[in-house]
C-alpha cells in the first residue's frame, strides 16, 4: 500500500517538474480489493475457474488519478501553454515547420499546409486550421492572401481551400536555422520535428498568447515590435526598461496596475470614441478581445435598460471600425461617453497571466523576465551561429591548405603515389609527405582528409591558380578574424541584431494603443435618470412605482436615497420600486457619495425638555440601511429646523422662544446666522442655540455659500451648465457671480449659474461675467450704406436681452473680440484693390463708449477683408472689488410689535408637536 502511494507521489512530482510520460497506460494497483462484485458484473478475463482473480482488478480511484495526471500534463505541455524558448505552442511550431519545409517562395493553399502539418500534429485538421488563421491574423510570421477574416468585425476566414499563405520575410530571417535546431521524432516516428525553433526575437511578447490548461491558464498580452527591440537593447546595455501592451485593435490602455504582466495584475482598455457632432458619437477603435458586433450589442443592451439615452446604434464597420451612437435630444455627449465606458464593453478589464513552459514545466514569470530570457537566448543563438560559421570556414581553410600543399608539392606525380599497390600505401605516402607541414595546420589530418584529396579532379589540378587560392585563403582568414572579434563582443553583436530588426521591419508596426491614465467613472453619476422617485408620506413608502403620490426628483435605478426623519434619525437606502421607510419624513433626496458641497443646516432639541442645539454637517459616506442620528440619541429628541443646501448656503433664521410667565419683560426673539456655525462631521454634537423652549423657527433671509467658489462647466452639446466636469470650464463662481451670454444676432444678457438654466442654441460667447471687460466689434451698419464701423464698449449687467450691433436687423457683425489691445488689418478690394492694406490700433482709433453707440467708420473705400492681428501689448492685472448684495428679508414677523407676536402665539399650536 505504501509502495503504491510512493509511486503516485513520484508520478505527481514527475509531472509537476516537467518529466512528461509519453506512455499514458495506467499502472496496475496491487492493493487488495475490498469491493464485492458479482460474476455478471465483471469481464470474463477476471474469472478464474469460477473464482475472481483479485490481482487482475484495477482500482478506479487509482486509474482516474493516473489518467487525470497524464492528461493534465499533456494539455499543459503539448497544447495550451507556450514555450519560453520560442514563444510558440506545439501546434504553432508544427505549422511553421511545415511551411518552412514547403517553402519555395510562392503561396500555398491553407488546406495543403494543414494536410502537411498533420504529419507532425496528432489532431484533426480543424484545430490546425484555426491555429493557422490566428497566426495569420497577427500579421507577423505569415504572409497571407485571400479572406483571412477580420479581428475588428469578428468575421471568420474563408474556407482553407480558398485562402493561401507563405512565410514572411521576418519569419524566414529570425525563426529558422536547421543548424541550431534541436530535433526530435514526430508522434508516429516517421519524421523529425523541432523541439523548439531557434527564434531570435521575443516572439511570445510580440504576438501574445492565450490558453486554458488543466488547473492553470496563460494570458500574455501582445506588445509593440519596436518597443521590444528597444527594451532588449536597454537590457543588454544594463539599463532599466518598461514594456506595456499594444493591441492590434487600437484603443487606449491604463497600465497603472499592469504588474509587469504577472498574474494578479490588470489593465483597463477603452474604445476610442469621437464626437462626430453634438448629437452623434463615433467609435473608431474597439477594446482588445472585442469586436464591432459584440460592442454594438453591449451598447444596445445598455440603451434598452435605460442606462444610456440614445435613439439608435448603427454599425458601419467595413475595413475599419465605425459604430455611430445617435443621441436623444437634450443629452450631453460628454456624459454619454462616460456612460458608454461605465455600462458597455467600451471599457473592459483584462487580467494578464504570464504562464510559460520553462525547463519542461510551467512557470509564472513577468514580462521583463521573458524579455531578458529571450535576449539572452538570442545572444546564445547568435554565438552558436558564429561558432558554426567559424568551424565551416576553418574546415574550408584547412582543406584549402591541404590542397595547396598537395598540388604545389606535386605529390600526385611521384612514383610512390602513381605506383602504389593499394589505397593504404597511398595514404601512408601522403602522410609521410605532409609530415613537415603538419605543425602549421589548424588541426590534425585525418584519413578522410586524404581520401578527399584523392577525389580532386585532374582538371582542377591543371587549372590551379596559386594567386587566386592565396586570395581566397586570405579572405577566409579575415572572415574568421572578424568572427573571433564578434565572439569577443557578443553584447554589441546582439544589440546590432535588434537594431537591424527594428530598422528593417519596425516601420510596419507603429504603436496602435494609446497609453494614458483613466479617471474612475462612478456609474451612479453618469447613468441617465431614467426613473422618477415618489413618496407616500401618509403610509411611509418611497419608490419609483408610486406614481400617484408626491414627486421627489428624477433618479436612476443605480442611485441611493438619503432620508431624514423628524426624530433626528437618517439613513441611506437603495432605490426600489416600492419600499417601506417609515413616517415623519422631513427630507428625502438622491444621495451623492463623497459630496462635500451639500451641507445640512439643522436645529434639534436634545431630549424631550433639553437644550436646543444648532449644527452644520455634510454626509460624504454611509453604510447602506444603517441608521444614523443627527441628535445625541436621547429619547424625545426632535428636529426643530432642517435645510439641505446643495452649495453650502448658510441662511439666517429667526427663533421664537416660549414666553416665560415669571417675567414681565419678555425677550422671546433670537436670530442666528448659520454662517457663524462651523461645518463639522455628522457625529458632532453642535453648538447650544438656547436653553429655553423653542416655539417656532422661521427663515429670515437666504444666505450665501460658505464653501468658496464652485467650478462650473458649459456643455455645448445640450447648452447647459453643470458642476460635473462635462464640457468647457467657465471658471470658479462665488455668490453674486454671473454668466455672460452673447448670441449670434448681437443680443446679450447675464444669468446666474444655476444648473437648471437653459440656454439658446445660437450662442456666440458664454463666459463668466466681467463688468470691466472691454469688447471691440467690427460691423456693417445698414443705416450708413453698409460701411464698416468699429466700436469699443462694455456690456451692461442686464437680465433683459440687449443688442450691441444695431437696432436695424439688416446690420451685420464682422468680428467681435475681447482682446485688450486689438489690432486689425483692412484689405481693400474692387476699384480700390490697388490701395495698400491699412492697420488699425483700436485703442488709439476710438475710445470706449456705450454698447448702443454707432462707432467710428473704418473707411469709405471698398473693403474686401478685415482680419485681427496679434496685439502689440498685454494688459496689466487689475484688482476688482466685488459689491455685496443685500439679503432678502423673509421674516414673517417683520413690522409686528413684540406684544402682537405674544398675543398671536396665545392659543397657537407649536410647529412641532411632540405627539406627531
Amino acid at each position: 500500500m505504501d509502495d503504491d502511494k510512493s509511486k503516485d507521489k513520484d508520478k505527481n512530482d514527475n509531472i509537476l517538474h516537467g518529466n512528461h510520460h509519453q506512455d499514458s497506460t495506467p499502472q496496475e494497483n496491487s492493493d487488495e480489493s475490498t469491493d464485492e462484485y458479482s460474476g455478471e458484473e465483471l469481464h470474463s478475463d477476471y474469472k478464474v475457474a469460477g473464482q475472481f482473480d483479485a490481482s487482475a482488478v484495477h482500482h478506479l480511484s487509482g486509474m482516474y488519478k493516473n489518467w487525470f495526471l497524464d492528461y493534465a500534463s499533456y494539455v499543459i505541455l503539448e497544447r495550451a501553454v507556450p514555450d519560453i524558448e520560442d514563444g510558440l505552442k506545439p501546434v504553432q511550431r508544427r505549422i511553421l515547420h511545415s511551411m518552412k519545409r514547403m517553402d519555395d517562395g510562392r503561396y500555398n493553399k491553407v488546406a495543403n499546409i494543414v494536410g502537411h502539418t498533420m504529419q507532425f500534429h496528432p489532431h484533426g485538421d480543424a484545430s490546425i486550421g484555426d491555429a493557422l488563421v490566428q497566426l495569420g491574423q497577427k500579421d507577423l510570421l505569415i504572409d497571407t492572401q485571400g479572406n483571412w477574416g477580420n479581428i475588428l468585425t469578428g468575421d471568420r476566414a474563408a474556407a482553407p481551400r480558398y485562402i493561401e499563405a507563405r512565410l514572411s520575410k521576418f519569419a524566414l530571417e529570425t525563426v529558422f536555422n536547421p543548424k541550431t535546431t534541436e530535433w526530435q521524432q514526430s508522434y508516429d516516428g516517421r519524421n523529425k520535428e523541432p523541439v523548439t525553433l531557434p527564434v531570435k526575437f521575443p516572439l511570445l511578447l510580440a504576438q501574445g498568447a492565450e490558453g486554458i490548461a488543466v488547473g492553470l491558464s496563460s494570458k500574455v498580452l501582445p506588445h509593440n515590435f519596436n518597443e521590444l527591440c528597444d527594451a532588449a537593447i536597454s537590457y543588454l546595455r544594463g539599463k532599466e526598461f518598461e514594456l506595456y501592451p499594444d493591441f492590434p485593435t487600437g484603443g487606449a490602455i491604463d497600465i497603472s496596475k499592469y504588474n509587469d504582466g504577472q498574474r494578479g495584475g490588470t489593465v483597463r482598455v477603452r474604445a476610442k470614441i469621437e464626437k462626430l457632432d453634438s448629437k452623434t458619437l463615433v467609435i473608431r477603435e474597439v477594446p482588445f478581445t472585442k469586436t464591432a458586433a459584440s460592442l454594438q450589442e453591449s451598447i444596445t443592451r445598455a440603451i434598452e435598460k435605460g442606462k444610456i439615452k440614445a435613439r439608435r446604434v448603427i454599425d458601419m464597420t467595413a475595413r475599419d471600425v465605425e459604430i455611430q451612437v445617435q443621441l436623444s435630444p437634450g443629452i450631453s455627449s460628454d456624459k454619454t461617453i462616460d456612460a458608454l465606458y461605465a455600462f458597455t464593453d467600451c471599457e473592459i478589464n483584462i487580467s494578464p497571466n504570464c504562464c510559460v513552459i520553462d525547463g519542461n514545466k510551467p512557470a509564472f514569470l513577468t514580462i521583463s523576465d521573458v524579455l531578458k530570457h529571450n535576449a539572452d537566448r538570442t545572444m546564445g543563438l547568435l554565438r552558436t551561429e558564429l561558432l558554426i560559421r567559424k568551424g565551416e570556414l576553418e574546415e574550408m581553410l584547412f582543406f584549402a591548405s591541404l590542397e595547396r600543399i598537395f598540388i604545389e608539392e606535386r605529390m600526385y606525380k611521384e612514383k610512390k603515389f602513381e605506383q602504389a599497390p593499394s589505397q593504404k600505401a597511398v595514404l601512408a605516402f601522403l602522410d609521410s609527405k605532409f609530415e613537415p607541414f603538419k605543425k602549421d595546420l589548424i588541426r590534425e589530418i585525418r584519413e578522410d582528409d586524404y581520401l578527399r584529396l584523392l577525389e580532386i579532379k585532374m582538371q582542377r589540378i591543371l587549372k590551379y591558380n596559386k594567386d587566386k587560392a592565396d586570395q581566397l585563403m586570405k579572405k577566409t582568414m579575415a572572415e574568421i578574424k572578424g568572427i573571433d572579434h564578434d565572439l569577443a563582443h557578443m553584447t554589441d553583436v546582439t544589440i546590432a541584431w535588434y537594431k537591424h530588426l527594428k530598422n528593417t521591419y519596425g516601420k510596419d508596426y507603429p504603436r496602435l494603443t494609446e497609453i494614458r491614465s483613466f479617471d474612475t467613472i462612478d456609474a451612479a453619476t453618469v447613468v441617465e435618470a431614467n426613473e422618477k422617485l415618489y413618496i407616500n408620506r401618509q403610509d411611509g413608502f418611497v419608490g419609483t412605482g408610486l406614481k400617484k403620490h408626491e414627486f421627489v426628483c428624477n433618479c436612476s435605478d443605480l442611485d441611493d436615497i438619503i432620508i431624514f426623519y423628524r426624530d433626528g434619525k437618517y439613513k441611506v437606502m437603495k432605490v426600489a420600486d416600492k419600499i417601506f421607510v417609515g413616517k415623519n419624513i422631513i427630507w428625502v433626496q438622491v444621495f451623492n457619495k463623497n459630496d462635500k458641497r451639500t451641507i445640512y443646516n439643522a436645529v434639534y432639541r436634545d431630549g424631550k425638555n433639553g437644550y436646543s442645539y444648532i449644527k452644520r454637517f455634510n454626509v460624504t459616506s454611509m453604510t447602506r440601511d444603517r441608521e444614523y442620528d443627527i441628535t445625541q440619541g436621547k429619547p424625545g429628541s426632535r428636529v426643530l429646523y432642517f435645510t439641505a443646501n446643495p452649495n453650502g448656503e448658510a441662511e439666517i433664521i429667526k427663533v421664537t422662544l416660549d414666553p416665560d410667565p415669571k417675567k414681565k419683560k419678555q425677550n422671546i426673539f433670537l436670530e442666528m446666522d448659520f454662517s457663524d456655525v462651523k461645518i463639522k462631521g455628522r457625529t458632532a454634537k453642535g453648538n447650544i442655540l438656547t436653553k429655553r423652549g423653542v416655539h417656532r423657527i422661521t427663515l429670515k433671509s437666504h444666505g450665501r455659500s460658505t464653501l468658496g467658489g464652485r467650478k462650473v462647466w458649459f456643455d455645448q452639446d445640450v447648452n447647459r451648465i453643470n458642476y460635473e466636469d462635462h464640457g468647457r470650464l467657465l471658471g470658479e463662481f462665488n455668490d453674486g457671480d454671473s454668466i455672460l451670454v452673447v448670441l449670434d444676432n448681437g443680443d446679450f444678457y447675464i444669468s446666474d449659474f444655476d444648473a437648471n438654466n437653459h440656454y439658446e442654441k445660437n450662442i456666440k460667447v458664454l463666459e463668466k461675467w466681467d463688468a470691466n471687460k472691454i469688447w471691440t466689434a467690427l460691423l456693417y451698419d445698414a443705416d450708413n450704406q453698409d460701411y464698416p464701423y468699429i466700436k469699443r464698449f462694455r456690456m451692461e449687467a442686464t437680465k433683459r436681452h440687449q443688442n450691441y450691433i444695431s437696432d436695424n436687423p439688416e446690420s451685420k457683425l464682422i468680428l467681435l473680440t475681447d482682446t485688450a489691445y486689438p489690432r486689425f488689418k483692412v484689405t481693400f478690394g474692387g476699384d480700390d484693390a490697388v490701395r495698400p492694406a491699412m492697420e488699425i490700433d483700436a485703442e488709439e482709433y476710438i475710445g470706449v463708449k456705450g454698447f448702443k453707440a454707432k462707432g467710428k467708420r473704418v473707411s469709405t473705400w471698398n473693403v474686401a477683408r478685415i482680419e485681427e492681428l496679434e496685439p502689440m501689448r498685454k494688459p496689466e492685472p487689475e484688482i476688482i472689488e466685488e459689491e455685496g448684495n443685500e439679503q432678502e428679508n423673509l421674516d414673517p414677523d417683520a413690522g409686528k410689535s413684540q406684544q402682537q407676536i405674544i398675543d398671536e402665539m396665545t392659543g397657537q399650536l407649536s410647529l412641532f408637536n411632540d405627539n406627531d
